[in-house]
């Protein structure tokens, strides 16, 4: 398999509460491979590998097992070992649980969450159920599709019409499931709306925020306990040699189907039968048109008009970088200036990079944050919140740097991202 993590051999625990892999926690390898911005980094894509959003020059990663480098060897491409992550003793956790790996908030704690938030804040907090993941549409367990909307209310406000009184901002975390920190900067972010001097900014602006967005993959995730799993997708599917699901960023209906997704179902970058196949991608396209105005014409080059409000910011780690459409190509979308300007400032107050992603990367398709921009012509960027080495970076940095590393970077950003959100272009 392409992107193999032996780690994922733990998916049978989509069937039963806490079973460890049969040969127990194994090592993850990340390989540092030569692959050129262009034709060759496409096609270490197009192969199916476990790609992360990290580039040093021409040297992009990948993320595998001991297997891994022969595979590379076979398609053509070398590689040499970067990192290796050993296997931890397997401690599951207990479905009753609130937290695992040190203090990580499990999903049943995210929702609980945010409707305690709501109880304590009435004045300000509104939880909304914008749909069901993929499980749960089958009769199999699975979870509520939940955002909260904090805004000193008024009449009108939270409403589910893109002609709402207020601008809105919408952050979202953990669309792939192993990227925790990005749950834990939502988590942060919600108390911090509702208990700090960001409250005094919801008097005309909206913020919704979507914990996870991907509830079952994290499940996932989380059911390793103290050996996070490393699973990428959803779990709609099956798959023989690798992880199943599908990767809800490449599976949103812009571009679809195109360069940096793969057909192969095995795949971490597996787009799906169809765009917009996934009931987690349809419920967020669907709860953007209702919170939002489509201020922009059909085609690549247009522009959104200029009294367009709002922005949305999905969080993803790691790379410590600001992005923006288009991901599908280094072609310039009709806004290209003022989402640059808005990237550039965020990314400053931070230390991160801006770009396109093919500009800084690698071009992909199905991304949900194209799709927002190219439906709506609502601005939307996405944040990769970490450094590629060191204690706090990777998927899985101790739960201390959230803290202490991550969080410091990420407000200021998201107070940038409020402000922006009134008047982005």
């Amino acid at each position: 398999m392409r992107s193999a993590l032996a780690l994922f051999s733990c998916l049978a625990l989509l069937l039963s509460p806490s079973p460890a892999p049969a040969d127990g926690p194994q090592a993850t390898y990340v390989l540092r491979v030569p692959a050129p911005k262009g034709e060759s980094a496409q096609r270490l894509l197009g192969l199916g590998y476990d790609v992360l959003e990290q580039r040093d020059g021409d040297d992009l990663f990948v993320v595998g097992d001991q297997h891994t480098t022969d595979e590379l060897r076979a398609d053509g491409f070398r590689s040499s070992v970067e990192t290796v992550r050993p296997p931890a003793q397997w401690a599951p956790r207990s479905l009753a649980d609130a937290t695992y790996y040190g203090g990580y908030r499990t999903i049943t704690a995210h929702l609980a969450h945010l409707d305690e938030t709501a109880k304590a804040h009435p004045d300000l907090a509104t939880v909304v159920d914008y749909g069901d993941s993929w499980r749960k549409t089958q009769g199999t367990g699975g979870y509520d599709l939940k955002a909260i909307c904090i805004t000193r209310k008024r009449a009108g406000d939270c409403a589910l019409t893109p002609t709402a009184p207020k601008p809105r901002l919408f952050v979202m975390g953990q669309l792939h499931a192993r990227e925790i920190t990005t749950g834990d900067m939502a988590w942060r972010f919600v108390d911090d709306l509702v208990g700090s001097d960001l409250t005094t900014m919801l008097d005309d602006l909206e913020v919704w925020v979507v914990p996870i967005a991907n509830p079952d993959g994290v499940e996932v995730v989380e059911s390793g306990g103290d050996t996070p799993v490393l699973h990428r997708k959803n779990v709609n599917g099956t798959c023989s040699s690798g992880p199943r699901g599908v990767d809800l960023n490449r599976n949103a209906g812009s571009h679809w189907g195109e360069v940096g997704s793969s057909t192969n179902r095995c795949s971490e970058t597996y787009q799906g039968t169809r765009a917009d196949s996934e009931v987690e991608v349809r419920a967020l396209e669907s709860l953007w048109r209702k919170l939002y105005r489509d201020t922009r014409a059909p085609g690549d080059t247009a522009a959104a008009a200029t009294d367009t409000t709002g922005a949305v910011v999905s969080m993803h780690s790691y790379g410590d970088y600001v992005l923006f459409p288009w991901g599908w190509s280094t072609q310039k979308t009709g806004n290209d200036a003022a989402l640059r300007r808005l990237a550039q400032g965020m990314a400053a107050l931070s230390g991160f990079q801006a770009g396109q992603p093919g500009e800084l990367l690698y071009n992909s398709s199905g991304a949900t944050d194209d799709w927002v921009y190219d439906d709506l012509g609502v601005p939307s960027f996405v944040w990769e919140i970490g450094a590629s080495s060191g204690r706090c970076g990777g998927f899985v940095p101790p739960f201390s740097c959230q803290q202490d590393v991550h969080w410091p970077k990420v407000r200021p950003m998201l107070v940038s991202a409020m402000k922006a959100a009134k008047h982005p272009y």
